[in-house]
């Protein structure tokens, strides 16, 4: 396969879990500052870190408000990190490797982009927001669900799995990152209310709540949250769920083309991480540099991925 084809079904389905991604943050900050008035400019600040657009929101618009950091996430034609311009970065890849892809996942593609254009052509009403979200995530969904039900598995279909989880696992970590190490305004208040409202809302943005609850209870505890974010291989959104799923298809990737990579060796050290790992540890070292180690070498893998298949080529 071309490197070309590779580089944008890899790229195609980052944006798609980015987009998606950003709804859940948003939808997140929507409930804090419904519920806690008083939290809220920190929510938000929080969401343009996490998803690395403070600077440039801050650039346009001056100080954190609400209504412009949801635009702004939303649609702003002068932010190429909103949704609506990550949805048409993945259209515009798909049409790129249009061969590669099945007719169906082509016009879940399509059919994303055409209806959230024309959702988000103008500012989202309050009362409408949460339906705008639900459509964002809904769209998404459709297309790993055709993508999942309808195209051969190999390496495209292998390409387009190692995007997905490799952004998600960057979502997820640098949600862990930004909402605990420092929006936390000291280490006196482990524990405290004003603590677990961080978890609860780190919850909240990993879309994880109810599978929380299922297996944990409704007893807020750090350690078990962390480790359930980090570590429950049970979780598809966990780091180390995630990091198993890239594993494979590079390795599935490998035994296809008779040949390993550099970036296989990247993946296993990354993947050996979580293996056998004690969350103890790991607050001992400390959470937001784990989170930065993390981050550092799942970045150092992601070049390495787009050298060793020739993305550019």
């Amino acid at each position: 396969m071309l490197g070309k084809t590779a580089g944008g079904l890899f790229w195609m389905f980052r944006y798609l879990e980015r987009a998606e991604n950003t709804a859940r943050m948003i939808d997140a900050g929507l409930r804090i500052s419904l519920t806690r008035s008083s939290a809220a400019e920190s929510e938000w600040t929080s969401i343009l870190q996490s998803t690395g657009l403070h600077g440039s929101y801050t650039a346009m618009h001056g100080a954190p408000d609400g209504p412009k950091i949801i635009d702004f996430l939303l649609r702003d034609p002068n932010n190429p990190g909103s949704i609506m311009a990550g949805i048409e970065a993945a259209r515009e890849n798909a049409r790129v490797v249009r061969t590669a892809l099945t007719r169906e996942v082509w016009e879940a593609v399509n059919e994303c982009y055409m209806v959230l254009k024309k959702a988000l052509a103008e500012p989202v009403a309050d009362r409408d927001l949460p339906r705008a979200l639900q459509v964002i995530r809904q769209r998404s969904a459709f297309v790993r669900g055709a993508s999942h039900g309808t195209m051969v598995r190999n390496d495209m279909y292998n390409f387009a799995r190692i995007g997905t989880f490799f952004e998600r696992a960057d979502n997820t970590a640098r949600i862990l990152d930004q909402k605990y190490y420092i929006l936390l305004p000291s280490v006196r208040l482990v524990g405290s209310p004003s603590d677990n409202v961080q978890w609860e809302t780190i919850l909240r943005a990993t879309s994880t709540t109810r599978a929380y609850q299922t297996l944990h209870g409704g007893d807020i505890d750090p350690r078990v949250i962390a480790h359930f974010l980090i570590l429950d291989g049970r979780l598809p959104r966990s780091l180390a769920f995630c990091y198993g799923k890239i594993g494979e298809n590079l390795g599935y990737i490998a035994k296809e083309y008779g040949e390993s990579k550099p970036c296989d060796a990247l993946a296993e050290a990354i993947c050996s991480r979580f293996e056998g790992q004690d969350m103890n540890a790991i607050f001992d070292y400390g959470l937001h540099e784990f989170i930065g180690d993390f981050l550092r070498d799942s970045t150092a893998l992601g070049r390495q991925i787009e050298i060793d298949y020739r993305f550019s080529e």
